[in-house]
């Protein structure tokens, strides 16, 4: 199967249903829901059907379903005219269409070393902020 000319790992149909953090190691695309964070070294493409409650961390993410969690996309990250977003996004470079709702905080900028920096004070912010809240 494939996207754009990519070829898709991992397809996660229409109705289906994940509860649980999934790593893939290849380009995903999600028409189903996902309760849980999702890894990948690739692409993630979520479905304007797909509900994903968790973080997404892949090389870019085009968003056009919902989800409610981070995303830390280092190539990039684009949110069509039916996504949204509910929680922060870092990356390099951000693409959003017309009528898209984003709420929370969002870093991109197109330098490596201080996306690297961002990141880390990222990482830092969550793990402090779930010891506190255990």
């Amino acid at each position: 199967m494939a996207f754009d000319g990519i070829s898709i790992n991992t397809l996660i149909g229409t109705g289906s249903f994940i509860k649980g953090d999934v790593r893939i190691d290849g380009m995903v695309r999600l028409d189903g829901d996902l309760e849980g964070r999702l890894e990948t070294p690739e692409r993630v493409y979520v479905g304007s059907e797909s509900r994903v409650k968790g973080d997404i961390i892949a090389k870019s993410v085009v968003v056009c379903g919902i989800i409610q969690g981070d995303i830390i996309a280092p190539e990039g990250v684009k949110i069509e005219s039916s996504g949204m977003v509910i929680g922060d996004i870092i990356t390099t470079k951000i693409v959003v269409d017309n009528d898209v709702i984003i709420h929370g905080r969002c870093f991109a900028i197109d330098n490596r070393e201080i996306f690297e920096q961002e990141l880390e004070k990222y990482k830092s912010m969550r793990a402090i902020s779930q010891r506190l809240y255990k």
